[in-house]
């Protein structure tokens, strides 16, 4: 059974190694995506936190003056003060998404409406969700989720009695003595981490698969005509309510009317003692015509599944433990790179060995032949 298993684990590498290379590299940059950004386009991301934030609805206010022909769909606030609020809209007549960034201090549009692969990051976060392959993307990306998991089960099956071994990294040897050591140890350390970016990543990716196929089940996609909320709704007002209605509640996220049955909700932090639990973990939802409260669901309340679920998040994103968790998450998604250097070297070499064998075994059977060749 082991020598199958690492057959098939050799296989899977073979098949996989480039797609899964393209996944963690990019996942590796990403972990600092913020960091980029603020390098690269940081008068877009960062503002100066001056003053008094505006309220959302002069800043909504403002977004309707200046884009007519769209609407909005969501809205991002950022816990850190000095960052731009990221606001998605919808244009009219379309199903279509794009996204700006305003200021809000000063109501300033800095940037113009784009769509998801505009920038740089956010072309990069598309790359490695669905290879800019949209849905069939995802699915793709969600087997080689499968494939990455495959590969560090098998590989801990494969030298079951790791442990013993956990810090051999022999330097003085052999190349392919040395590439087997650091092969093995790399992907003992880094199996963990694979399993839990492999859960994660190919959970959402199947949520999001099964999110679109509901959606679209009953027709086509929505196309946004007009605005879906009353003008008369004040989105601070029921903002307000949120935080009376949730104790420690913090809006991270709200999510306009963008669907036939949509209404107003807040997404939301509750500052829970677990540092895993997301941002967004719970939510407060308002009646889109008359501004009622709807429902709630705080994740201090929540079953263990889903606190299991939302810790998805923090967990994919390494972003839990401050800059200590992001630089470890890069780490790990640089591992696949050693590892792929090391395995097609073993590979190629074994391969090598194995053909030199042969040929000394086929020219000893043709040696034989000669020698005892009848007169």
């Amino acid at each position: 059974m082991k020598k199958s298993l690492f057959k098939w684990h050799g296989y899977a590498g073979l098949f996989a190694f480039i797609p899964i290379l393209l996944i963690c590299l990019t996942g590796s940059i990403l972990v600092f995506k913020y960091e980029i950004d603020s390098l690269i386009r940081g008068e877009i991301v960062n503002v100066s936190a001056v003053s008094e934030r505006l309220t959302t609805d002069e800043l909504k206010n403002t977004i309707h003056d200046i884009y007519p022909d769209y609407e909005i769909s969501g809205w991002v606030l950022f816990q850190e003060p000095k960052r731009s609020d990221v606001v998605y809209l919808m244009k009219k007549g379309t199903p279509d998404w794009y996204h700006i960034y305003i200021d809000p201090y000063s109501a300033e549009i800095l940037s113009p409406p784009s769509e998801a692969t505009t920038y740089f990051t956010d072309w990069l976060v598309e790359l490695h969700a669905s290879f800019l392959l949209d849905h069939t993307g995802l699915i793709i990306t969600t087997l080689y989720a499968l494939i990455l998991m495959f590969l560090g089960i098998s590989g801990l099956i494969i030298y079951r009695k790791f442990w013993l071994n956990l810090f051999k990294l022999r330097t003085n040897v052999r190349r392919i003595l040395f590439f087997s050591d650091l092969h093995k140890l790399v992907g003992v350390y880094s199996t963990p981490f694979f399993l839990i970016l492999g859960i994660t990543g190919g959970y959402w990716n199947v949520a999001h698969i099964v999110h679109e196929y509901e959606e679209h089940a009953e027709g086509e996609e929505f196309v946004m005509q007009e605005r879906l909320y009353s003008d008369t709704i004040s989105v601070d007002e029921i903002q307000k309510q949120t935080e009376i209605r949730m104790q420690d509640f913090e809006a991270t996220y709200i999510r306009f009317p963008n669907g036939e049955k949509d209404h107003f909700t807040f997404f939301g932090d509750v500052h829970p003692n677990n540092p895993l639990i997301s941002e967004y973990a719970s939510t407060v939802s308002f009646d889109r015509d008359s501004g009622e409260y709807i429902s709630q669901f705080d994740i201090r309340e929540a079953q263990a599944l889903s606190v299991v679920i939302d810790t998805f998040r923090r967990l994919h994103f390494g972003n839990f433990a401050g800059i200590v968790s992001k630089i470890l998450w890069c780490l790990v998604g640089l591992s696949p790179l050693v590892l792929t250097v090391t395995g097609l070297y073993m590979w190629f070499k074994r391969r090598k060995q194995r053909q030199a064998k042969k040929q000394r075994l086929n020219q000893g059977v043709v040696a034989s032949k000669r020698e005892y060749k009848p007169n």
